[in-house]
């Protein structure tokens, strides 16, 4: 197994993802492989500065880099040797088993898009994010930015990614999957959630509760949320200032503690023919660590097949 990280994608990388790679390091096996793509004479020398020996992990080499604010579909054709493009030409030719970035996000969408593709009868890859539960344990939000506007058959393709992913990565068996609405009544919501509803009552592939609101996110109610990228990503940033607030505010809290990204290293971008992972642009060492782990989980829980059988049925299917 042959995990990929990029090593210049992030606000504190190279050295965030050094110290991510030293903490992953003594928890991975011997048959679990860590390579960084970025510079290596860099890279070598943080690794140094740790202690830790840089011949343990293979660095791929390259000065080049995809920064922050660059326009994503310009900046992958015209950066091929960055280290974004070279960590996707690697997955594409099945020298990594997985890639991860906390840089551009727009560029890691569209290299996934480019270079892996879309999963046949996929309509959109989608990208989820953890939500804590008050009571315990947590459920995932999907879609959080890729899909701003949506197809009500986009949603009901929402609702089974995000189930493969929670049975598969995250142990939840026959998860709930609810529909984010204004209302819980089948005929509230916009034009999308009420052509949505119905499509998604009629599914066999999940088991729909129906619709929830923003009251029941952090409840027990639902396992798997669906909803628009546009307000998913509302919803995601508002989730995240919980936590900011609290460390403002001085108090610990174990239930908002769960809100801080570090503990969930990233998310997949679901639906695409290999396993890709963005983070956040901040990510910490810590965060770094969590990718890498997040990363092995998919691979080795083989969640990409799982998705490629599911969707089989939207290509063999007549209609």
């Amino acid at each position: 197994m042959r995990i990929g990280i990029d090593l210049m994608g992030g606000d504190f990388a190279p050295k965030s993802v050094i110290e991510g790679s030293i903490l992953a390091y003594p928890l991975l096996t011997k048959n679990e492989e860590l390579v960084l793509i970025g510079n290596k004479v860099l890279a070598e020398t943080l690794f140094r500065e740790h202690g830790f020996n840089p011949d343990r992990i293979q660095i791929i080499h390259t000065e080049e880099e995809i920064g922050m604010a660059e326009t994503p579909t310009k900046a992958i054709q015209k950066k091929p040797n960055s280290s974004i493009g070279i960590g996707f030409d690697m997955l594409k030719k099945g020298e990594l088993h997985s890639f991860g970035s906390a840089g551009n996000t727009g560029a890691m969408l569209v290299g996934a898009l480019f270079s892996v593709k879309t999963i046949p009868g996929v309509i959109r890859p989608a990208v989820n994010t953890i939500v804590p539960k008050l009571k315990g344990g947590f459920g995932v939000l999907l879609d959080v930015g890729v899909n701003a506007d949506c197809k009500p058959e986009s949603l009901v393709q929402f609702g089974m990614l995000g189930k493969i992913l929670v049975e598969k990565v995250y142990n939840i068996s026959n998860p709930k999957v609810g529909l984010v609405n204004i209302g819980e009544e089948e005929e509230k919501g916009n034009l999308l959630t009420q052509a949505a509803f119905p499509l998604m009552q009629e599914s066999e592939f999940f088991h729909f509760i129906g619709n929830i609101e923003g009251r029941d996110l952090f409840l027990d109610k639902a396992d798997v949320m669906v909803t628009d990228g546009f307000t998913g990503n509302v919803v995601l940033k508002l989730a995240e200032s919980f936590y900011e607030m609290t460390l403002m505010k001085g108090f610990k809290d174990e239930f908002f503690d769960r809100f801080n990204y570090e503990q969930y290293g990233g998310s997949p971008i679901l639906g695409v023919n290999a396993p890709v992972l963005i983070g956040h642009g901040i990510s910490t060492g810590e965060a770094i660590k969590n990718m890498i782990l997040l990363s092995r989980q998919i691979i080795t829980t083989q969640l990409i097949e799982e998705v490629k059988e599911a969707f089989s049925f939207f290509v063999d299917s007549p209609n």
